[in-house]
């Protein structure tokens, strides 16, 4: 909600380089049409990867994990969950591809949000659907295992206000047209995790609130590269900024640039992908994709990224992922890890 005061609007003065990303941004989003208009079936395939990216890496940050075996069974509808943090990573999903589906249908108003919360704890526990009852507070676990309080969200009593004053500002500027939709979008974030309505659940709701805001502005990249997975992988440098950008808040006297600099970097990252992705596909359909297949059977029953592609020689990086993401959607490949470190095995 303080990010939506006019006056405090009135007063970020946008550098020239936030105003060259939101232009390349818009440049990206032109020709993301244009894609989705040649290559449908390229497309399905990195749907289906992304929301099991979005689902999986959304819950790790977190700390909510499910083996390798049991999370694809989940995302295929084959098993039912059997634990608190299967059902949320059910949840997670079901809302996610509510998002992906009906995004016009769905307002971003408190009914929205409670309604979220609802659906992706309504395995989980009682408190599916209901706002925090009583304050709550942002703690680190510091090296030496103290505990120290970095923020202290909106109390309870002022939540419904806060939530209904945000969600009313937002709708009105996104109206309007004045300010650029993906500024506003992640000022409400901001706002939204600073206010931080719910017991638990706040930084998933606060991620999937974004893609169905950036569907709504016209930005469709979520929905093939996990936007999730990108925080995931910079999570170290998420959780610094919001830290930074927090400090303040309640008195609107908040730095929001770091915060925007930060989530269009996000965006950034995830079309670059998309298109390394899109134009490694079109380059070289088939030949390239049996040539990567051949070699995970060649090689050792664990490996890593850098292994396989000594194996592919002129295979880039972009192509290799998707193929590996492909076999692991089929449940001939698990991932171990994360980022350069992660492991991928071959099932049996």
């Amino acid at each position: 909600m303080k990010s939506f005061d006019r006056s405090f609007l009135d007063q970020q003065a946008i550098p020239l380089e936030v105003a060259g990303t939101l232009r390349v941004l818009g440049e990206y989003r032109g020709r993301q049409e244009l894609f989705a208009r040649q290559m449908p079936q390229v497309l399905k395939t990195l749907r289906d990867i992304a929301i099991v990216q979005s689902t999986e890496s959304s819950n790790r940050i977190e700390g909510v994990v499910v083996k390798e075996q049991r999370l694809q069974a989940l995302m295929n509808q084959k098993i039912r969950p059997q634990n608190r943090s299967e059902s949320e990573i059910v949840g997670y999903r079901d809302v996610l591809a509510k998002i992906h589906t009906s995004f016009e249908k769905l307002p971003v108003s408190p009914e929205t949000i409670l309604r979220f919360h609802k659906d992706m704890f309504q395995r989980a526990g009682p408190q599916a659907g209901i706002r925090k009852k009583r304050d709550n507070t942002i703690e680190e676990r510091l090296p030496d295992g103290r505990w120290v309080t970095r923020f202290l969200p909106v109390a309870t009593a002022e939540t419904p206000f806060y939530m209904e004053h945000l969600c009313s500002r937002f709708n009105q500027f996104f109206s309007e047209g004045r300010i650029d939709r993906l500024l506003l979008i992640h000022a409400f974030v901001l706002d939204f995790l600073c206010i931080h309505p719910f017991t638990d659940g706040n930084g998933r709701i606060s991620r999937l609130l974004t893609v169905l805001m950036l569907h709504q502005a016209g930005y469709d990249v979520g929905r093939y590269i996990s936007l999730e997975r990108l925080i995931e992988q910079s999570k170290e440098t998420y959780y610094e900024v919001l830290h930074r950008v927090s400090e303040q808040w309640h008195e609107g006297r908040h730095r929001i640039l770091p915060w925007w600099d930060y989530s269009l970097g996000v965006m950034i990252a995830a079309y670059k992908e998309f298109e390394d992705r899109m134009g490694t596909v079109r380059a070289s359909r088939g030949a390239k994709t049996a040539w990567v297949r051949e070699a995970v059977n060649n090689l050792p029953a664990e490996f890593s990224m850098s292994e396989l592609a000594r194996a592919c020689p002129g295979v880039s990086r972009p192509m290799i992922r998707v193929v590996l993401e492909a076999l692991r959607g089929e449940g001939k490949l698990e991932v171990v890890g994360v980022g350069r470190g992660a492991i991928w095995r071959k099932r049996r």
